[in-house]
């Protein structure tokens, strides 16, 4: 989750740097764009290894209980 924070830092300064610097804008709204990007695939990997940790545990606790219920 670091990395996200840091990536969205580094997108908002490429942002804030567009306003003052016309000339480098086009250029430092793409650099922002790719920053987001990378802090989307983060949070994506993140919540991904949650849910697969989560989805493993619920399976074990439903086969351990499958006998119980029979």
């Amino acid at each position: 989750m670091e990395n996200v924070r840091r990536y969205r830092a580094l997108a908002s300064l490429c942002r804030q740097q567009a306003a003052y610097r016309p000339l480098q804008t086009w250029e430092l709204l793409g650099q922002a764009e790719h920053f987001e990007h990378l802090a989307e695939i983060e949070l994506k990997a993140h919540f991904h290894a949650c849910n697969g940790h989560r989805d493993k545990d619920a399976a074990a606790t439903a086969a351990w209980e499958a006998p119980a219920a029979a």
